[in-house]
């Protein structure tokens, strides 16, 4: 799945118009003066027999070029493209952004993958122009400007929280992309105001329009005391990660969202940041999403009213299948008090915010496959498809990560006893961030279908939402939020009594 390439008139218009939509979705290259540049670069635009785009800023490093210090392409929004496509390029993309390269080299990328790391290379130099080592270098590389420009952690933390395995392959690195040092690059720092010893406080860069606060109403719907927190204008919660455990809250200030963060390991800090962006949506594209959505007469008022709508992420693609699970056929409250009492109970107690405050990571799965048939309730065979899922993720004979292959992991939840359709296609949502995903047999949805004239019958809903392909997700979305008595739940038809085999 995606969307027709650009041609090279295409994007050199994009460039002539200084057009910030296309920012981070591909870099230009001008061959007179050997740098690259965002496409809403306020420099004279070259002339078209200079330029060159790539598709990577790790593309340009490859070929010999440096980043243009006026515009900084590496501060761009990440590329939408990684979630529209589904193919082997852009799984790699998401796991090097999620820090696999760091943790397990190019072989273990290679390895979740399905390939050889020999063939990997090959195969992402071919689609993006570098092979995985480059890009993990130029994500390292966007990591540590971000942090020298936006924080005042030391320089050395900076080195080792962007991957890098040494100051001076760092410094060599950041000279030759950047063409500074990296003291220079700290001579540019934003004062962002005084952080609690410890803490990181960034801007997450996005497109606009955002609906900030519909995202964070929805976060406030299923926030778990004690693990989250949320208010009309922040989110945050405590977060299992490699290194430790970790805390981060994201806050809207001054019409931006800025992110503060704590980690036990200064490593975990890029793939938390990886994080965060996933769970608020912020690589989306919203004027192309808004533009595709509201040619539909059905939707055009929808969209008018909700500017920039996102589908929420997941903070841990293990927790998130669990939290479906349990959600499955109760509402929303029923749910957030069951899945609280799994934390209270099974939970880790953590330590994380600034003000030192206590609070409580989502249970591991073993804890939950060992003694949630303690803690959980409702019909014996639901408890048993969730403890069962759990002991398949915490043996690994059960993978779900944020670089599954759609298709393959729909296919290994549905296999799993007490997983339906609606589940396993609400997951592969959130966790991959597929924005086609569509969910016709969610009661929301169907209302919310009624209420703006379309079709509400599953079979009639399925066929009018193929109009709207590649962005179904966000018209489940737009679905939920017209619901006429907004439910305080997503959840499928329940047409008979729950069985092991099916959960929708």
């Amino acid at each position: 799945m995606s969307l027709p390439v650009m041609t090279f008139d295409e994007r050199y218009r994009a460039i002539d118009a200084r057009d910030v939509r296309f920012d981070g979705q591909f870099v230009t290259a001008v061959r007179s003066t050997r740098i690259y540049c965002r496409p809403s670069c306020p420099a004279r635009t070259p002339k078209p027999e200079n330029v060159t785009f790539f598709p990577t800023s790790a593309a340009a490093h490859e070929a010999g070029y440096r980043a243009c210090k006026r515009c900084l392409p590496e501060a761009a929004p990440g590329s939408p493209e990684w979630n529209l496509r589904g193919d082997a390029a852009a799984r790699a993309m998401r796991l090097i952004a999620d820090g696999v390269v760091e943790r397990e080299g190019v072989p273990g990328l290679a390895a979740r993958l399905g390939y050889s790391s020999r063939h990997l290379t090959r195969l992402l130099t071919t689609e993006l122009g570098a092979g995985p080592l480059a890009l993990a270098r130029a994500h390292r590389a966007h990591t540590a400007r971000m942090l020298l420009v936006g924080t005042d952690m030391p320089i050395a933390d900076v080195v080792f929280s962007a991957g890098f395995a040494s100051i001076r392959q760092a410094g060599d690195t950041i000279r030759e992309v950047f063409g500074m040092t990296p003291s220079e690059l700290r001579a540019r720092r934003h004062r962002t105001g005084a952080c609690a010893p410890g803490e990181i406080d960034l801007l997450l860069p996005h497109r606009e329009p955002l609906d900030a606060a519909g995202i964070f109403a929805w976060m406030s719907a299923r926030a778990l005391p004690g693990v989250e927190q949320a208010t009309p204008t922040s989110f945050a919660r405590h977060l299992r990660m490699p290194g430790g455990p970790a805390w981060f809250e994201i806050r809207e200030q001054d019409g931006r969202l800025r992110l503060r963060a704590r980690v036990t390991r200064l490593g975990d800090l890029t793939p938390l940041v990886a994080t965060a962006r996933r769970l608020f949506d912020l690589d989306a594209d919203p004027m192309a999403v808004d533009a595709a959505l509201s040619a539909h007469p059905e939707l055009a008022d929808a969209v008018a009213r909700t500017p920039g709508i996102r589908v929420p992420g997941a903070a841990d693609p293990h927790e998130m299948l669990i939290r479906a699970m349990v959600g499955q056929q109760i509402t929303v409250v029923a749910a957030r008090t069951a899945l609280t009492s799994l934390a209270d109970a099974l939970g880790e107690a953590s330590t994380g915010s600034e003000s030192g405050d206590q609070g409580i990571l989502f249970p591991t799965m073993t804890a939950i496959a060992e003694r949630g048939a303690e803690v959980l309730r409702g019909p014996a065979a639901r408890i048993r498809a969730i403890t069962h899922a759990a002991a398949s993720l915490a043996d690994g004979s059960l993978r779900l990560t944020v670089g599954d292959d759609a298709a393959e992991q729909r296919a290994a939840l549905i296999a799993m006893p007490g997983i339906g359709p609606w589940t396993a296609d609400y997951v592969g949502m959130r966790v991959l961030g597929d924005p086609d995903v569509f969910l016709p047999g969610d009661v929301a949805v169907r209302a919310g279908a009624a209420a703006l004239g379309i079709p509400a019958d599953p079979a009639g809903l399925t066929v009018w939402a193929g109009r709207t392909a590649p962005w179904r997700s966000y018209l489940t979305a737009h679905l939920w939020r017209a619901a006429p008595v907004r439910p305080t739940r997503t959840r499928p038809i329940r047409t008979r009594p729950i069985r092991t085999e099916e959960s929708s």
